[in-house]
């Protein structure tokens, strides 16, 4: 097995037993970079020097056993809507391809400090916007159990790198399903936190937590490793809030026998295919014997769609609707139907939609004093070809929009709650299938602990255990993956504090 399949936490143990150095550790991953990555696309902007550099000052430090934080010497990869500094930050945009920050995210700057060194971006959709990370810049990123499908989105270039072993950890980001969806599909662990958890002051509006930030990863423990370091308070954005330090660090023991387990197939009556249907019914019976209980949960909380719609298009407007106006050739035709549609509603479109969320919440509420989890399938259908936009029909059912078919993600997010994806087997098409499992709102730590437990569970059971993608024998697309690209990064680009033009809505 090679290092870089490694856990994150086995690496870091392995840089405190001396047997393993961050300079090893980081030529590993250059080296399965430079030979797969061109088969999936997953990663845009590299910054191997820096890199370099940084991994040998690691070395040193854990040589005298004096690490600077819990993620030093980590090479990691950052969703491509995060700024970085000095980093090419491109959010697969015409306007961004030359984009270099001269600042860190906050959240970014969390994981520095910690001694994670970023290494690189991971590709997305064009700002964001939908389920399958293609865009004019970098190209599409594609599934590393089959290329010529697609990894998911928006944080679709973190899955793949991670089921790829191309790098231990990937932050991400999650509106309708960006962190939940492509972890399903590519089959790695993928967090929505509840919002506040982890300070996001470039959400375009500040007291609407409709989107989050998140770590992702191939374990549960993985991701509470980079979850306690990303979590934290910031002024500029008015939903998080200072919290007790650790708390992520050592997750709680959850028994099995104790968890009470509501499962619902399709969110209040989404669609769904009947394959994925009859995967999840196998998976539930996995689980089933060895829970407290298991029954039924009624998740129709509601209008969701249209409530949904209506968040998510005045987000849009607030980040896009400007840009559009001054040129629109720039902007995609997902980006401008979607602004389109926020110029459709009114101002009391917006305050239903707003109490709406709020009724939504507090039905779930009411379900949620009834279990303690809630279990789902994460994905309605197969991983389908990349160079499909989405998924146009499911059960016979046409989507009426791009993002409809995530609607199994983007219902949880109108809760506020946690929610995340654990990799369970594969599906009848032998793609990855994700198990989604829903929290109560600020119920984050009891929910890490029960995917914890039941990610343990999985990987007992022949049909359950994490898939893991073959990077040997994937053979490439058969449409070049970057075929697409019409405008490619300004890899010359220098640093700038002008990013008044660049902004986005997850």
């Amino acid at each position: 097995m090679s290092i870089t399949a490694l856990s994150a936490c086995e690496v870091l143990a392995a840089f405190k037993a001396k047997s393993l150095t961050p300079t090893a550790y980081l030529l590993a991953c250059l080296n399965e970079i430079s030979r797969f990555n061109p088969k999936i696309n997953a990663l845009a902007a590299l910054d191997i020097d820096h890199a370099t550099v940084a991994a040998a000052d690691s070395t040193k430090r854990w040589q005298t056993g004096c690490p600077v934080g819990p993620l030093d010497g980590l090479p990691i990869g950052v969703k491509d809507l995060q700024n970085t500094k000095g980093l090419l930050t491109t959010h697969g945009s015409i306007c961004a391809r030359g984009h270099v920050p001269d600042k860190d995210l906050p959240m970014v700057a969390r994981l520095r400090a910690a001694g994670a060194i970023i290494l690189a971006k991971t590709n997305v959709p064009e700002m964001g916007a939908g389920g399958n990370s293609r865009n004019p810049v970098w190209g599409a990123t594609s599934n590393p159990f089959d290329a010529n499908l697609i990894a998911g989105g928006s944080s679709g270039g973190s899955a793949a790198a991670l089921a790829a072993n191309l790098l231990p950890l990937c932050t991400g980001s999650d509106t309708g399903g960006s962190l939940r969806m492509p972890a399903a599909l590519c089959g790695v662990v993928g967090y929505r936190p509840s919002v506040g958890v982890i300070a996001h002051p470039t959400r375009p509006l500040g007291w609407s937590g409709i989107s989050v930030l998140g770590p992702m990863a191939r374990t549960v423990d993985d991701l509470a490793l980079m979850l306690d370091v990303c979590e934290g308070y910031h002024a500029d954005d008015p939903l998080s809030a200072p919290s007790d330090t650790g708390r992520f660090a050592v997750l709680p023991t959850i028994d099995l026998k104790d968890l009470r387990v509501g499962y619902c197939e399709d969110f209040g009556g989404a669609p769904v295919e009947q394959s994925i249907r009859e995967t999840f019914r196998a998976r539930l019976e996995v689980l089933r014997p060895q829970v407290k209980e298991c029954r039924a949960a009624d998740l129709d909380l509601g209008e969701m769609d249209r409530c949904f719609d209506i968040l998510r298009a005045e987000s849009f407007i607030v980040a896009f609707g400007g840009g559009i106006e001054a040129d629109p050739d720039s902007f995609g035709a997902n980006i401008k139907d979607n602004v389109a549609l926020g110029y459709g509603m009114s101002l009391a479109d917006r305050g239903w939609a707003h109490a709406e969320q709020s009724r939504i919440l507090r039905k779930f509420n009411a379900l949620m004093a009834e279990f303690d989890v809630i279990v789902l399938p994460t994905s309605p259908v197969s991983p389908f070809a990349w160079t499909q936009s989405h998924a146009e029909e499911i059960d016979g059912h046409k989507m009426d929009t791009y993002y409809r078919w995530l609607a199994l993600c983007y219902r949880g997010s109108l809760t506020g709650g946690p929610a995340i994806t654990l990799p369970c087997g594969r599906d009848t098409h032998g793609m990855p299938f994700g198990f989604q499992v829903l929290g109560p709102l600020r119920g984050d730590v009891a929910l890490l602990g029960a995917a914890k437990a039941i990610e343990s569970l999985f990987a007992r059971s022949d049909q359950a255990a994490r898939p893991l993608a073959n990077m040997q024998t994937l053979q490439h697309s058969l449409v070049e993956l970057t075929s697409i690209v019409t405008h490619p990064p300004d890899l010359f680009a220098v640093p700038s504090s002008d990013s008044s033009n660049i902004r986005t809505a997850v």
